[in-house]
């Protein structure tokens, strides 16, 4: 069959869900797997590509942000650092892969990301520290009942393929052995590397070990660790495929140096991938350290070059734009952001309409302390309003979500619920967010910057002799006596679940 053909089968057997047969991947590579990394690679004829591991402790404890401006879908740590970005465009080519050793913390990762990926990778082959810590990556190759645990999890719980990447062992027995396992826990694919876990990129690769694992199983075998002798230009990848009798090959090594090899009309010159590569890196608003270590490995042996030297002491993207004489397009993007992100402010002055899910009115909240910087927060003038109205006080019950132990809460007003949609760091800004939903439903002041003042707190506290109320105890705002919420479990509940 020729390799047209090949790509036109691959094409409708990937209807709804992505075939491994027949492809070149880019490989997961630390720090070098990134949007701008593989997007480049899709361009220059990557059929798949995969991100870089990411730890599934940090993943269980991000947000999936739709991320307007850019244009893509950003799942974002509590510290605010995005952990994962993708975008349209790969969709339906990314392979999101992970590092895990726990069956059900694997499986809430996967459940997060997997409408927005192609397909579930886990990591069962890196030998680094990075990995191996807490029992990951070629850890894992010592205990095979985890391994089959952590796949019949993922397999049996998501909608999209489930592959995992290994090691061979240092006897081919035990390697097909355990090939075998992983084959009948279901899974769609498995990549190889054909080294053994103490191996490192100076010793051969064993496409003896790749071979034999092609021909004992039946679903697709991916080829990996050719890139150092094996793999330079785009012909050798197929050479590679049938040294190995694989399925498919993955490169690393010779795609992070210069991601042309995926493009069958021959490799461009570094300087013109790097080009296009920064390009990728503002359009999609990439970290300028993820930028500049990325660049420096396009660059190698030419690192300490006058072009090296500006790379390495530039410290945003904008400088490392000078270097590269793209100064204009720099502006130019910068410029299209900013206008997008000016007219979805305008179009959003009003984002979040409410929404009834159930009894319970809610909307995408959060509370952002800097944007209430005065000494009433939300939850005083939700309660104040109740006070001046004769109405029975705000009650509100949160939850703990168990694998990032994130809250939400929701208050109960006049016999009616609201809640935000979003989970925050602590019980408090839940309650505060929930009490802000509340306040917009109702039109009510909520002590936002830039707020016209309206009068419904301050006066009481005159009263006070200015004693400073505590948020985190509304009951007595502006009281004479004080009792805690907590001592009503009518008023306010914490309850801990899994979601």
């Amino acid at each position: 069959m020729t390799n047209q053909a090949n790509k036109e089968n691959m094409t409708a057997n990937t209807v709804g869900r992505l075939c491994f047969r027949n492809v070149n991947a880019l490989a997961p590579m630390v720090r070098v797997g990134t949007l701008p990394t593989r997007l480049l690679s899709l361009d220059y004829g990557a059929d798949i590509v995969y991100s870089e591991e990411l730890i599934d402790i940090k993943m269980a404890q991000c947000q999936r942000v739709v991320n307007e401006v850019l244009e893509t879908v950003d799942f974002v740590a509590p510290d605010e650092r995005v952990m994962f970005r993708t975008c349209e465009k790969e969709k339906d080519r990314v392979v999101f892969q992970m590092g895990t050793a726990d069956p059900d913390r694997a499986l809430i990762v996967a459940r997060l990301v997997e409408n927005d990926v192609a397909a579930i990778d886990v990591n069962m082959g890196c030998p680094k520290e990075y990995s191996t810590k807490g029992g990951m990556g070629a850890a894992l190759l010592s205990d095979p009942d985890k391994i089959e645990a952590i796949l019949r999890t993922l397999v049996k719980g998501v909608s999209k393929p489930v592959t995992c990447k290994i090691r061979i062992l240092p006897t081919l027995e035990d390697t097909l052995s355990l090939v075998k396992r992983i084959e009948n826990t279901g899974v769609a694919a498995i990549a190889v590397h054909g080294r053994l876990k103490d191996e490192r990129p100076r010793h051969p690769v064993h496409c003896d070990f790749i071979q034999a694992i092609a021909e004992a199983v039946s679903i697709p075998v991916i080829a990996n660790g050719g890139s150092l002798d094996r793999v330079k230009a785009h012909a050798d990848i197929e050479e590679f495929r049938k040294a190995t009798g694989a399925s498919s090959v993955m490169v690393a090594r010779a795609a992070m140096w210069n991601p042309s090899v995926f493009r069958s009309q021959g490799l461009l010159s570094v300087e013109e991938v790097m080009e296009e590569y920064l390009k990728y890196a503002i359009r999609y608003d990439n970290h300028a350290f993820n930028t500049k270590y990325c660049l420096c490995q396009m660059l190698r042996d030419k690192v300490e070059s006058p072009l090296g030297k500006q790379l390495k002491s530039a410290q945003t993207n904008k400088e490392i734009c000078e270097g590269y004489g793209l100064q204009e397009y720099y502006k130019k993007t910068q410029a299209e952001l900013q206008a997008r992100r000016e007219a979805i402010q305008t179009n959003h002055n009003h984002p979040n309409q409410p929404v009834l899910d159930g009894d319970v009115t809610t909307m995408h909240v959060k509370f952002e302390r800097r944007e209430y910087p005065g000494e009433f927060s939300p939850k005083m003038f939700l309660l104040e309003w109740s006070r001046k109205e004769n109405l029975e006080q705000p009650r509100y019950e949160t939850v703990q979500r168990s694998q990032d132990r994130a809250f939400q809460s929701m208050v109960t007003m006049t016999g009616k619920k609201y809640r935000s949609t979003l989970w925050e760091k602590s019980k408090k800004y839940a309650e505060q967010a929930s009490a802000i939903v509340c306040l917009r439903v109702l039109g009510l002041p909520e002590g936002r910057a830039g707020e016209e003042y309206s009068g419904l707190v301050g006066k009481r506290k005159r009263e006070k002799n200015n004693e400073m109320p505590d948020e985190e105890d509304t009951t007595t705002y502006f009281g004479a006596r004080k009792r805690h919420l907590s001592e009503n479990p009518e008023e306010q509940r914490v309850t801990n679940y899994s979601k």
